[in-house]
């Protein structure tokens, strides 16, 4: 079923599933699901490849001695096979104590997973798509409000942006802002997110579309943490900001911001970013975006690469054909 079938659903299953497309949504609705199951009780938890069928099967088989039921909640970035899950939905069944959820993210395609999940054995699987731009700043709105967080809606919209549209991003960023007790702009997110290192991140990429040297910079930033398929995609999100401008000057020949972002964004950072789109030519911005689109699929699927000295090595060789 669809999210907002789910959310007018009042039946108790004995097993649930959550898949799809969005990560923050799937995990919010298993972890709700089975606090609302357990009462109080604890949850039996396993991530990733803590996974042991044996282990789940002999949970959800015992009684309940301590606690009112057998709650099992199983997170998975890989789909788990058929008989297994078919076993542990039985479990649950002839178990009256006992109940377990799935909660699948990642890029994997559940969705023959999904089939196990029926009325006949009284189980249900959820399915989650990319929640509409209006909907995903609604619920960054109530979670700041929730944290105490004095951000306006072009701040989250900038946040929203900035990550791709990813809320688990977003929240994490959230959690990193609500410790600065202050209100929060625009700025303060450049200047506070990703990892709070020494290397400003939006500095980065106007110095790297600039032409100047980023080296000592780019391995600063994955020393600190910075993961490389973040700052490839994140790049990425800037060179399509690049595009947008570009596109827009060439058919409008002034700078709105608004209508440009969608949002408002301070007069200085448009303009730092207007004055790099115009440097370049369509082509030229599609070929980046060709350029670093190729980098992440390739850091992706190549398990065997040293993806630090990779990345680094990518982006010196791009920086070199902008001088």
């Amino acid at each position: 079923m669809y999210k907002n079938q789910f959310d007018k659903d009042t039946n108790i299953y004995d097993a649930y599933m959550f898949y799809g497309q969005c990560d923050y949504l799937i995990e919010q609705y298993a972890l709700k699901t089975a606090k609302q199951l357990a009462s109080g009780d604890d949850i039996q938890k396993i991530y990733f490849d803590e996974y042991k069928f044996k282990d789940c099967s002999n949970f959800l088989a015992q009684s309940s001695l301590f606690s009112a039921s057998n709650i099992l909640f199983i997170k998975t970035a890989k789909k788990i096979p058929k008989k297994d899950v078919d076993a542990l939905i039985a479990l649950c069944k002839t178990n009256p104590d006992s109940y377990v959820i799935f909660c699948c993210v990642g890029e994997t395609d559940f969705k023959t997973m999904s089939k196990s999940f029926t009325k006949k054995n009284n189980s249900c699987e959820v399915v989650f798509y990319q929640p509409f731009d209006n909907e995903a700043i609604q619920i960054l709105n109530n979670i700041s409000q929730e944290k105490n967080i004095q951000i306006d809606i072009n701040a989250l919209q900038y946040l929203y942006s900035m990550h791709q549209k990813d809320l688990s991003l977003c929240v994490n960023d959230l959690n990193k802002l609500a410790i600065l007790n202050k209100p929060i702009d625009i700025s303060t997110i450049n200047s506070q997110c990703f990892g709070m290192g020494s290397v400003n991140l939006d500095q980065f990429f106007l110095n790297l579309f600039s032409g100047k040297n980023i080296n000592n910079d780019l391995y600063t930033l994955l020393e600190e943490g910075m993961n490389e398929i973040a700052l490839v995609t994140q790049t990425t999100t800037f060179i399509q900001q690049l595009f947008n401008i570009n596109t827009y000057l060439k058919l409008f020949g002034d700078l709105n911001i608004r209508e440009i972002w969608g949002y408002n964004l301070p007069k200085p950072i448009a303009q730092s970013r207007a004055n790099i789109a115009i440097k370049y030519s369509t082509n030229q911005i599609s070929d980046m975006l060709n350029f670093f689109l190729t980098l992440e699929l390739e850091l992706k699927t190549k398990t065997t690469l040293d993806q630090n000295s990779y990345t680094q090595a990518s982006f010196r060789k791009f920086s070199a054909t902008l001088r």
